[in-house]
């Protein structure tokens, strides 16, 4: 039987925890410094802050950042061009539906509040989207349409093979010149930050791409519209390849001294940025060289995802250490896992980050 002790040697090894004391907090940082020294997510919170301030002044460290999720819908995508224009990502890879819904706002355009009088079939007829709790225009769309068929038709190289990361920076030259608003794209642009876009036709400028590779079709073809069959639009095929992406971001990996990732939901975007690692791994296997594999460093994410539900978004980043994304944390590696919707804690986390840094400059 085993004889609990009631000593205080029965501490050794225990780190004390602290009562959070607001009379003592004069900011944003200070409040998540106290915050890692209390319990359950406000604790996680707290070294998330720990971790993307070390990520952040690691000079030799290059961030990638993932995003997924409606977070521009949700009015959070100025942070994220903070964030570009202050240097701290060397790339973003997103889905296309973020990077849509923020062109918007990039056009001098507006999300609305979701009114719990509407129906949704209302809202169809109105040509209005739901998205939870907020509005998008249809006629939204159509102006991105029409900035997207613009960018497009302007190229000066009209038999360019596009990638996601080229589009994207053509769409955000495009929008710096016009100067309407602030946008990702924009500020990709204006400092050069590639955003990648792995699956880029799961999208509305994927869609505004395809139609417009079907207009330029059926033109060629001289066809009447009320002949054509959905078929023979549907031939079209768009000068798109996805493999550029891939080794453009390959490449940049690795070139970087160190990698952090910080991570917003998860999905396509989290696991096309991780495999990187096993890229390089299996490629020095098959090709019989000896390429650096670029694993992580530093990790910061946020999802309300849980991990037993198996699937990529909610993994740890522990998991990732076990196919070789990761540095493990015995070798140097640090990581920081939030899970909390991230509309809740990431203005806080980087207002915090935002804050010491500038006081440290």
């Amino acid at each position: 039987m085993i004889q609990r002790r009631h000593h205080d040697e029965s501490t050794e090894g225990l780190s004390p925890l602290e009562s959070l004391d607001l009379d003592g907090i004069s900011g944003f940082p200070q409040l998540l410094e106290a915050m890692k020294e209390t319990a359950f997510s406000g604790r996680k919170l707290g070294e998330a802050y720990e971790v993307m301030l070390e990520m952040a002044r690691d000079e030799g460290c290059d961030v990638i950042l993932t995003i997924s999720g409606a977070m521009t819908v949700a009015k959070q995508g100025t942070i994220i061009c903070d964030m570009i224009d202050r240097g701290l990502v060397k790339a973003v890879v997103a889905t296309g539906a973020l990077i849509a819904h923020g062109l918007t706002e990039s056009i001098g355009l507006t999300h609305y509040r979701m009114e719990q009088s509407h129906s949704d079939e209302e809202l169809y007829s109105r040509g209005l989207n739901r998205i939870y709790d907020t509005v998008e225009l249809e006629s939204n769309l159509n102006q991105v349409e029409q900035l997207v068929r613009s960018v497009l038709e302007n190229s000066t190289d009209q038999e360019k093979t596009w990638s996601s990361a080229g589009f994207c920076r053509a769409v955000g030259e495009a929008l710096s010149k016009q100067g309407e608003g602030r946008g990702i794209l924009r500020s990709a642009w204006e400092q050069d930050v590639p955003v990648f876009i792995p699956a880029f036709t799961d999208s509305e400028i994927g869609l505004d791409f395809a139609t417009w590779a079907m207009k330029n079709h059926l033109e060629q073809l001289e066809a009447a519209p009320e002949t054509v069959t959905a078929e023979t639009a549907l031939e079209a095929v768009p000068p798109y390849n996805p493999f550029l992406d891939l080794q453009e971001y390959a490449r940049l990996a690795g070139q970087a001294e160190r990698l952090g990732i910080f991570t917003i939901g998860g999905g396509v975007p989290r696991n096309w940025a991780q495999q990187v690692a096993p890229y390089y791994e299996i490629a020095n296997q098959r090709l019989s060289t000896n390429w650096k594999q670029p694993r992580f460093h530093y990790g910061v994410r946020i999802c309300p995802e849980p991990v037993h539900l198996g699937g990529l978004s909610g993994c740890t980043f522990s998991e990732g250490v076990s196919w070789g994304k990761f540095v493990p944390r015995e070798e140097g590696g640090r990581f920081a896992e939030v899970p909390a919707d991230a509309t809740l804690v990431f203005p806080l986390l980087m207002k915090a980050v935002f804050d010491r840094l500038d006081a440290s400059a």
